[in-house]
């Protein structure tokens, strides 16, 4: 097996001597800090070496543009807290319109018959959104006021529905619902728009 010839202690360099490079090393380090490092990075020249070299200048170019910098975080911070203030102002109030203003639920056993009606005046308008639960429905939604009538739409064995309509007159706009189904039925229904009143009766 080959082994490596060991140096000769007298090659090797003694506890003084590197003790001085360490020295040595460290005032390199230093004078490097404090002449290129400080006036370069922060326009910080005890020495007046960077100002010669033009060090200094790019330390001062530096620290301006980190001042601008933090004086646009600051002002545009501001702006975006006032701006997301007025942005949820309308996202709330976006929601706000969103939401339903009625919900009605009720059930109908086999062949049970209701209505739901919305008190409109003449060019109001509504929308409205159903479903059932447990079986399927008969509807009709109409219209009568004033010796008018209208028929907005029918259904027969549905389970859900949605839309929305004008009044073309004022009066009780509406649903007629039967269950023709051999179960009870659950209704839900949701309005929102113009109307006066929701009324439900037979």
């Amino acid at each position: 097996m080959y082994n490596a010839n060991k140096p000769d202690p007298e090659e090797l360099p003694s506890s003084a001597q590197l003790l001085r490079s360490t020295i040595l090393a460290f005032i390199a380090a230093v004078v490097i800090l404090v002449t290129i490092v400080l006036p370069a990075e922060y326009n910080i020249d005890p020495t007046g070496i960077g100002k010669a070299i033009g060090l200094a200048e790019m330390g001062e170019i530096k620290q301006e543009l980190a001042r601008e910098a933090e004086e646009d975080r600051n002002k545009h911070g501001d702006q975006s807290s006032f701006l997301d203030g007025i942005l949820g102002l309308f996202v709330s109030t976006a929601n706000a319109q969103e939401t339903w203003r009625d919900e009605v639920t009720f059930t109908l056993a086999p062949g049970e018959y209701t209505e739901v009606k919305l008190v409109m005046g003449e060019g109001d308008n509504a929308e409205y959104e159903w479903s059932t639960d447990g079986g399927r429905i008969n509807y009709d939604l109409h219209a009568h006021g004033g010796g008018k009538s209208v028929d907005y739409v029918k259904g027969r064995g549905e389970t859900s529905g949605e839309g929305s309509f004008e009044a073309p007159f004022a009066g009780d706009h509406g649903w007629f619902w039967r269950n023709r189904d051999k179960v009870d039925v659950t209704v839900t229904l949701k309005t929102r728009g113009d109307y006066s009143e929701l009324k439900q009766g037979k």
